[in-house]
């Protein structure tokens, strides 16, 4: 499987430290591990097995981060890419528990990795946003990722639509110990803490063959050889031919990405808001970037689009959440392929006796690579097998060149459907408070009218006699005429 992604993003790549190229693998070498692919799962497990003492050797066949894993919007929290009601169905609630926590750990893992570089702009908080009124659920679903170890708080529509300014959002859920940051530089910053521990990090150093039998693994590269005790594949949809048992296993999906032009002054009448905003529906995913932009997540191919054409979609979209940002426009867009599972769950695991996948990521968040690159360390160091609570999701075949047609109609058919539930959620608002409204008006009416019926007129209280017997009237009538 061929696939092939855009150039960088202008405005990663200008706000972002400078980049220094890294040499061609052009000798044979031997090492404990070997690690295809120079993305951030790559970069992480190659940290953690040098941190446990083991020589590391990174083949990257482009640059380091030149893909999705350096252009995306540096999102950080606990969880998976699917539900957790789905995943609870499928391992049952102890089992999906153990799961999570392992995600909370990834991303506690990437704060203290944060935390000793510079240039990242770690920010805090962020905020799952409902498009549909889901006030009787959020109950349970707090309770549940509380269960879990989660930190995460309610927020009511009046306070989400106090923050973010539409209507569009009803409940959220709040997760103040997550965060996000600068991709591009977070990655580049993982290479130097790799290159510190001791990795040595080749470019532009495809592999052509791998021999994973015995002992001594035998990787070919075009110019030199190398020998491996362990081997991670960690390329995700790039690997190709290499090795067609995983890569056939992941649908390629491009995701694009937009940052606008400055907003000034109008960003504030919108968005109060400093963290990540992600809607639970998939449809909405952005925060504000330097001080007055919005990076912005765009839509989902299963084909490798020109970002461009997606640009005047992303400025209608942001429009239709935020009529104040009606002159908002794109001032750059990008895309990046990523590996996608057909359970929803990243690969981990061992495919044989040192031979290691970290993959399907796409989607997942930052954090469960972290997780990945810490289980498979561990278990190839110290006898950690916590990596098994990921056997139930087995490599499962994408369906070729049909699953990316089948994915495509299941992305945009997902998504329409999360728009039409929202509007239809938010028609039932408007026609609950319009009819909260007629009944205000007609009680109101009510009780100015029921007074005024009870009410005796001026004239007829100066003279009221209770009616009286006829012969009383007669007599009453002589009285009168005597």
């Amino acid at each position: 499987m061929s696939v092939t992604t855009t150039a960088l993003a202008p405005w990663s790549t200008s706000s972002s430290a400078p980049a220094e190229a890294r040499p061609q693998l052009t000798f044979d070498l031997d090492v404990e591990v070997c690690v295809v692919g120079g993305g951030i799962a790559g970069l992480l497990v190659a940290l953690e097995a040098a941190r446990h003492g083991a020589s590391v050797a990174v083949l990257e066949s482009h640059q380091v981060a030149w893909n999705a894993s350096g252009h995306h919007l540096g999102t950080v929290r606990p969880g998976f890419g699917g539900d957790i009601a789905d995943l609870i169905a499928r391992v049952g609630r102890d089992h999906a528990g153990r799961l999570w926590q392992l995600t909370r750990g990834g991303a506690d893992h990437i704060r203290a990795m944060a935390a000793e570089m510079s240039d990242v702009a770690l920010t805090d908080g962020v905020l799952d946003v409902a498009n549909t009124d889901i006030g009787d659920r959020l109950a349970g679903r707090l309770q549940l990722l509380e269960r879990f170890g989660a930190d995460v708080e309610g927020w009511p529509v009046e306070r989400v639509r106090e923050t973010l300014k539409t209507p569009r959002y009803f409940q959220a859920v709040h997760y103040p110990g997550a965060f996000h940051l600068h991709a591009l530089n977070f990655t580049r910053e993982l290479v130097s803490l790799a290159e510190q521990a001791g990795v040595r990090i080749f470019e532009q150093t495809p592999v052509i063959s791998i021999d994973a039998a015995g002992l001594r693994k035998r990787i070919v590269t075009p110019l030199a050889r190398m020998r491996a005790s362990s081997i991670v594949l960690a390329g995700n949809v790039h690997l190709g031919s290499l090795f067609q048992r995983l890569s056939r296993t992941l649908l390629p999906v491009w995701r694009y990405a937009a940052v606008t032009e400055p907003l000034g002054d109008s960003l504030a009448s919108a968005i109060d808001y400093r963290g990540a905003v992600v809607g639970s529906a998939g449809v909405d995913h952005y925060r504000i970037v330097d001080g007055d932009r919005l990076l912005w997540a765009g839509p989902v191919t299963t084909w490798n689009g020109n970002p461009r054409r997606f640009a005047s979609r992303v400025e209608r979209h942001i429009r239709s959440v935020f009529p104040q940002l009606s002159g908002v426009k794109v001032a750059d867009i990008w895309s990046g392929a990523t590996g996608e599972t057909v359970h929803g769950m990243p690969q981990i695991g061992q495919l044989r006796h040192g031979f290691w996948v970290a993959s399907g990521f796409g989607g997942q968040g930052l954090a469960t690579s972290a997780m990945a690159a810490q289980l498979i360390a561990g278990a190839m160091f110290s006898s950690d097998d916590r990596w098994r609570l990921f056997s139930p999701f087995e490599l499962v075949w994408a369906g070729g060149p049909a699953g990316r047609v089948a994915g495509q109609l299941v992305y945009s058919w997902w998504r329409g459907q999360a728009e039409l539930a929202g509007a239809f959620a938010r028609y039932r608002e408007r026609a609950g408070k319009r009819e909260r409204q007629r009944d205000a008006r007609l009680a109101a009416a009510s009780r100015a009218v029921r007074p005024t019926a009870l009410r005796p007129t001026a004239s007829a209280s100066q003279d009221v006699r209770p009616p009286q017997p006829a012969a009383a009237q007669r007599a009453d009538g002589n009285l009168a005429g005597s």
